[in-house]
């Protein structure tokens, strides 16, 4: 595919991020958009993450939903915290940034999206979740999965990469994201098997999809 035709000036944010992440999604299914965020606001909705953390608000993640909802480590072993539909303060603005990007992928992609949900995810050192597709057997409501990282100063021999297979005749061919604070990744829910490989020092993220009605 083509580039998307040119906005109208409502269509994106100032600094163009909603265009490279649609960009992104429509010439591959996929993107990674640097500094979705600020660093004041990714410190602190990293602040706000440990704080939950220190509380004991987070849970171990499960595998599967409603009756089949298992807790699974040997498949994933990251702690979430699920977000309210309507926040205040920092988490508030990213949903308020969410929400332009739904509003637009709907307008030039035409996806149909009506809702997000989301939660944060610590990955504390060592911890992982195996490859697997983020839609739930027979059920199609996940459309595109959106991850935020808030991990400051990351290097590379941190570790913690969202490995993403890009071509789903040959599992050979992925990319790694490393999950440096700022950093936005979106991409079709039940197009990509993903993982996350363990990582080295504590892992902070915001995961999230935006869903359509089934």
């Amino acid at each position: 595919m083509g580039a998307l035709p040119e906005w109208s000036a409502e269509a994106f944010d100032a600094d163009g991020l909603i265009v490279s992440v649609i960009d992104g999604l429509h010439e591959r299914g996929w993107s990674v958009t640097p500094d979705f965020l600020s660093p004041p606001i990714v410190a602190g909705l990293a602040a706000e993450t440990r704080d939950a953390w220190r509380e004991g608000r987070f849970r171990h993640a499960g595998v599967g939903r409603g009756e089949g909802l298992e807790v699974r480590p040997e498949i994933r072993s990251d702690r979430v915290l699920w977000l309210p539909d309507s926040a205040s303060g920092l988490v508030g603005r990213y949903q308020g940034m969410i929400e332009s990007l739904r509003q637009a992928i709907n307008r030039e992609l035409c996806l149909g999206l009506f809702g997000f949900e989301g939660h944060f995810a610590v990955y504390p050192p060592g911890a992982f979740y195996r490859k697997h597709l983020d839609q739930f057997r027979g059920i199609g409501e996940r459309t595109v999965t959106t991850v935020l990282y808030l991990n400051e100063g990351w290097d590379e021999e941190d570790g913690g990469q969202l490995r993403l297979y890009v071509d789903p005749q040959d599992e050979t061919r992925f990319v790694d994201v490393a999950p440096i604070g700022g950093r936005l990744v979106t991409f079709l829910s039940a197009r990509f098997l993903h993982e996350v490989l363990p990582a080295r020092r504590e892992r902070l993220s915001i995961t999230g999809w935006f869903k359509r009605r089934s």
